[in-house]
């Protein structure tokens, strides 16, 4: 096939992943009830599976529930006409993103596959799989662990008793949904990894190399995805670093495959 014909095969993918976006995206937008009240508003309130556990754990712990919360830290605001419209679009499209993420990659392995060799396309399998599950574990991470403590930290932080926090609801929402899909994005580092040493592109030794820098590099990430707080950066750090330590393992194992295949030709 030529490049224009490579690119009308990858227009009729991406046209296949934006139907199926727009249609989970419609059913995000009827079912806003539980999407918003329930999925994006949780973190905001008390009764939040996050802080009964750690509620839980700081009174066994003996601090006297230092980390349990009655009432929520803030109130939501909207100072726009067609705010709370706007807003509704907005998780409609992004909740169709989440949910429609494996056949995103399904659809980008279809366009990939025919191009690889039947022995690349038998170590490749189960792809789709561990993309969709990193994704959800990554984006479960972020919702569960990040975002309730982004939450309480940046909604309570008032530097001034007279000073009462309304948060905006644009703001609200961009806080929960950077968090949630930045971790679920980080997550998918093992699949980069494993594509590009298949490439030839990654090697162990320079991964091994470059381990210091790449964690100063996540330690910058999860600053910027993450509240000004020593206690979330780490959180984020520690799954990604160990999924770098994963994915130098996946380096090697790939390396050593296309060695002995290069050697067989």
């Amino acid at each position: 096939m030529s490049f224009l014909d490579h690119l009308e095969v990858l227009r009729w993918h991406l046209v296949r992943i934006t139907i199926a976006i727009l249609i989970t995206g419609i059913g995000v937008f009827i079912a806003k009830d539980f999407f918003i009240d329930t999925v994006l508003f949780g973190p905001r309130r008390p009764d939040f599976e996050t802080y009964k556990l750690f509620c839980n754990v700081s009174l066994s712990l003996g601090l006297e529930g230092i980390f349990c919360f009655t009432e929520a830290p803030f109130e939501l605001l909207n100072t726009k006409m067609a705010g709370q419209f706007t807003t509704h679009i907005l998780v409609s499209f992004l909740g169709g993103i989440v949910i429609s993420f494996p056949y995103a990659v399904f659809e980008f392995w279809r366009f990939i596959s025919p191009g690889l060799s039947k022995t690349e396309k038998k170590s490749s399998r189960g792809i789709v799989f561990s993309a969709s599950i990193l994704f959800f574990l990554g984006v479960a991470f972020g919702y569960y662990l990040i975002a309730p403590l982004s939450v309480q930290f940046l909604g309570s932080y008032t530097i001034s008793d007279e000073i009462v926090n309304r948060i905006d609801l644009t703001s609200f929402i961009k806080t929960i949904t950077s968090v949630t899909l930045s971790s679920g994005i980080l997550f998918e580092l093992p699949v980069i990894v494993f594509f590009l040493s298949r490439a030839g592109i990654l090697t162990p030794a320079w991964m091994k190399a470059y381990r210091r820098h790449a964690i100063v590099v996540v330690l910058i990430l999860s600053a910027i995805i993450t509240p000004p707080d020593i206690l979330s950066q780490i959180l984020v750090s520690i799954p990604v670093i160990l999924l770098y330590e994963l994915s130098i393992g996946i380096s090697r194992r790939q390396e050593t495959r296309r060695l002995k295949k290069e050697m067989a030709l």
